[in-house]
């Protein structure tokens, strides 16, 4: 289940099968110490905070782990010989559409939530958020080099965000774009894009209709 609590001990089990501490998983990933601290792992106000997209991408290419070895981890499985357990992960199916796609009205509510008509579906490993999270198709170039077309994104529209997260955010007049969280406050976000010819967005949060995170990338 990709539940908060069972991705944070995903992360300490990695580092057991390396004889590593969560510290020292982070500084072999080139990550910052403190990165997968206790502390670091609810907010200020109790909020439950989850491990950025980046952090999680970072540490299984430095363990040379895959995402299907990180899953089943947040499982509760152990790992042998760098490699999972061969046993079947539960697989469910979650609603797909291109981004490109996804501002042409008719596939989100009001919250964000997947509505409509028109998804595909991709399966995905079974988690506790199955009716909540869904699947963007990346096209194009626009985001190299952190996307790259045909990479699928996973993302919650129920998950915490912060500073530094990788999001998906629906303006008023329609457009759906994936950037990075520079800032929000009740009157306004920055973003920024990931690709460094595409410059970054001020919007006024009247102008805003939604904000989802971005939890998983497949490529």
């Amino acid at each position: 289940m990709l539940s908060h609590e069972r991705v944070w001990k995903a992360i300490d089990r990695l580092a057991e099968t390396h004889d590593l501490t969560p510290s020292g998983l982070a500084r072999k990933a080139g990550l910052d110490a403190t990165t997968f601290n206790k502390s670091k792992r609810v907010g200020p106000d109790g909020r439950a905070r989850w491990p950025s997209t980046e952090s999680l991408s970072k540490v299984i290419e430095a363990t040379g782990a895959s995402l299907d070895d990180f899953m089943a981890l947040v499982a509760g499985r152990a790992l042998g010989m760098g490699a999972a357990v061969p046993t079947q992960t539960p697989t469910t199916g979650i609603p797909l559409v291109g981004l490109a796609q996804a501002g042409a009205g008719g596939f989100f509510d009001d919250a964000g939530y997947p509505a409509g008509e028109g998804w595909d579906v991709v399966p995905f490993p079974a988690t506790e958020m199955d009716d909540r999270i869904y699947a963007l198709e990346i096209t194009g170039d626009s985001m190299l080099p952190v996307y790259r077309d045909g990479d699928t994104i996973i993302v919650s529209p129920t998950a915490s965000i912060r500073r530094g997260d990788r999001v998906v955010v629906k303006t008023a007049s329609g457009e759906v774009m994936a950037k990075i969280l520079k800032r929000k406050t009740t009157l306004s976000i920055d973003l920024a894009s990931f690709n460094v010819d595409h410059e970054d967005i001020h919007l006024p949060m009247a102008d805003v209709a939604w904000i989802a995170r971005i939890l998983w990338a497949s490529q």
